[in-house]
């Protein structure tokens, strides 16, 4: 026995006080948690990085705007991101249709995602999306169920907003441009060969996506309106998502100088960059008729597609 009580004795001696709290750290002590990397994955299924000590983490979107290119997909995202339940990507990811960043794989992809709290939704945003033959199947098989926003126009307007665009850049870079009848018109017709006359046929392209996607997960977006009075639009967009309202009509207002909307953010003003909303070059009226009348019957074809009519032509 008294051996036993000797035994005991020894192991309270060389054991170490057990501290009433956790012991606190030196701050040479305290090493911070890597940044999550492309392949710092928890698990395939999760999909998202580890988490970041402020607690956001980087997650796939749940929500990707499509396009259309010119159709107001900036205005869109920067609308949407007034919704506090909203991360949005700062850039256009073009994962799906370029090669070169597909082959990268879904890390990468993700890797490019903003970081969001556990009670936001991503989105991001790369309106080459909604022409490319592949977008649709590849991002399909990332997520059946993501949601999918597509905004647009009158296809003539965005023909010619196209035009500008092209037209701007090539300016600024000191290269050569073609006057806009010289690319909208050929041997005395609308010139077939222009992709930006392709990009127009909407009902060509849903076609693509509704092989993979039933139309209840795709959004159509009046472009036209969400310029013209956007608030009722992105009340619609907030719907869709199934997002507590919270955008409000105090969000928006009108900027005469630009002639357009701006936003109100917590007693923040801002606008769209200065490229946005550049006067389109003058067309001479019977080319618009051509290119009007060219569009009826394209026109005639999504509307059927989607189940409802727009203000176009």
């Amino acid at each position: 026995m008294a051996a036993f009580f000797f035994g005991l004795l020894l192991i309270a001696i060389q054991s170490p006080p057990i501290p009433s709290r956790p012991m606190e750290r030196s701050k040479d002590d305290w090493q911070a948690p890597p940044s999550p990397t492309a392949s710092s994955f928890m698990t395939p299924t999760d999909n998202r990085t580890f988490g970041h000590p402020n607690g956001t983490f980087q997650q796939l979107p749940s929500i990707i705007i499509i396009g259309v290119r010119k159709g107001g997909t900036r205005a869109l995202i920067e609308m949407l991101s007034l919704h506090s339940a909203v991360a949005a990507a700062e850039n256009e990811v073009h994962f799906f249709d370029w090669e070169s960043h597909f082959q990268k794989g879904i890390p990468w992809y993700l890797s490019q995602m903003p970081f969001a709290h556990s009670d936001q939704l991503t989105v991001e945003k790369t309106p080459a999306y909604f022409t490319s033959s592949k977008a649709p199947k590849r991002i399909h098989s990332m997520n059946p169920d993501i949601k999918l926003l597509l905004i647009l126009r009158d296809p003539t307007e965005r023909v010619l907003s196209d035009y500008t665009q092209v037209f701007y850049n090539r300016l600024q870079k000191h290269k050569r441009y073609q006057p806009i009848e010289s690319v909208l018109v050929k041997d005395g017709e609308v010139n077939l060969g222009y992709k930006a006359l392709n990009r127009s046929l909407y009902h060509m392209h849903l076609q693509n996506w509704l092989r993979y996607f039933p139309l209840q997960s795709i959004h159509v977006v009046d472009g036209d309106k969400l310029i013209k009075d956007p608030f009722p639009e992105i009340k619609r967009v907030e719907r869709f998502l199934s997002l507590e309202p919270q955008i409000n009509a105090s969000n928006f207002y009108f900027n005469k100088t630009k002639g357009f909307y701006c936003l109100r953010d917590h007693g923040r003003e801002r606008c769209l960059h200065d490229s946005k909303g550049r006067a389109h070059p003058h067309v001479a009226p019977a080319i618009l008729h051509k290119l009007y009348r060219f569009f009826h019957e394209p026109n005639k074809k999504f509307f059927e597609l989607v189940g409802r009519t727009f203000n176009w032509n």
